[in-house]
């Protein structure tokens, strides 16, 4: 195919509000290096990391949850520990973690075979940190990513899926399922009784699916009009949000909690807990700043997991979830990329339940 010289996209020209967001129709298409492939996008999800990222609600200086910051940005924000590493972000970026797309060109060592091929794109990227532990880039923050026509990405971080999902569907995976895959295989979720908040999100609903297909029982937490959608995904208990966990569950009846909220209710969490329990969380958008009592932690011999860091299995065991269809897509709006700001707008007002997706032109 004919490849462009220039691209429409979204360019992130510096921290704050939606007036960061550029919507561009002449931005040079990018050169894929000898170990890269080229990527005509076809869809990408809509992500609290680029929300996170844009408004730098990553730093140390902010303390509110991210609907506080989401339309205008935080004043108290650092840009020097503004983005998830806690390092400075290079501007202007292309953002997007969720890529979908069609491999278009490959670098010099890469066989000209995958041209053609479907593809999803691992966001939290190795290569470039030589697959050292516990370090990665996001792919749309640390180097550019899917708001965009076409964008390059490791060829052996870029997998191609057979499966008969549209792009829109396969958009809005990368992200949102490997970040929930990721919490399950760090809390070594089995055949248990756990607890996801945040259920109807995209990590949340992409956590609801993938503990089922481990055997859990899953208690899910939802705000109420949205527990039917849910409960369609296969969750077996979906509590309203402004229910009192432990009124509903009593105290120590839970084996795992995944949480992708935090803010106040975060201390209940470690009340339903059994003895020898673990809580994992890769998110705090309802705040990040808690109150420990220690007591709590060591006398129920509790296990506390941050998760970001995602081992190369993570999103193997995604992609063979996908093409064994044991799980399913749960997308419910989709954008043209030059709407972003509407969807991001939908996204923070959480108008709907599962995955937003950009849909860039042709």
């Amino acid at each position: 195919m004919n490849i462009p010289n220039y691209m429409k996209a979204v360019l992130l020209t510096g921290h704050g509000g939606f007036d960061k967001l550029s919507y561009r129709q002449n931005v040079p298409v990018p050169e894929p290096g000898s170990e890269e492939v080229l990527i005509k996008i076809a869809a990408a999800g809509v992500n609290n990391t680029d929300i996170n990222t844009r408004i730098a609600w990553y730093s140390k200086g902010v303390t509110g949850e991210t609907n506080q910051g989401g339309e205008t940005g935080f004043s108290e924000a650092n840009s020097e520990d503004g983005g998830w590493s806690g390092t400075a972000l290079e501007f202007p970026r292309i953002q997007g973690a969720d890529i979908c797309g069609h491999i278009v060109a490959a670098g010099k060592n890469i066989s000209k075979k995958r041209i053609g091929e479907r593809v999803l794109v691992r966001n939290m990227l190795r290569s470039y940190v030589d697959y050292r532990p516990f370090e990665c880039w996001t792919i749309g923050s640390e180097c550019d990513g899917g708001f965009a026509q076409y964008t390059k990405a490791p060829a052996r971080e870029t997998w191609a899926v057979n499966c008969n999902w549209t792009d829109a569907e396969l958009g809005s995976v990368p992200c949102a399922y490997s970040t929930a895959e990721g919490m399950l295989q760090r809390a070594s979720v089995g055949a248990e009784t756990i607890l996801i908040t945040g259920a109807s999100g995209g990590v949340g609903s992409a956590a609801v699916q993938l503990a089922k297909v481990r055997g859990a029982h899953v208690v899910a937490v939802a705000s109420s009009s949205k527990i039917a959608a849910v409960k369609a995904l296969g969750a077996d208990v979906v509590i309203d949000r402004s229910k009192n966990l432990v009124d509903q569950l009593g105290e120590q009846s839970i084996d795992v909690v995944a949480d992708l909220v935090v803010g106040t209710q975060w201390n209940s969490l470690l009340d339903i807990l059994k003895r020898g329990g673990r809580y994992v969380t890769a998110g705090a958008i309802a705040g990040p700043m808690v109150e420990l009592d220690v007591r709590t932690l060591y006398l129920k011999d509790l296990s506390l997991f941050g998760c970001t860091f995602q081992q190369d299995s993570v999103f193997q065991n995604v992609i063979k979830c996908i093409e064994e269809n044991r799980i399913k897509p749960f997308v419910s709006q989709t954008y043209p990329l030059s709407d972003i700001v509407l969807a991001q707008q939908d996204f923070i007002d959480k108008k709907f339940p599962g995955k937003l997706v950009l849909i860039p032109p042709n």
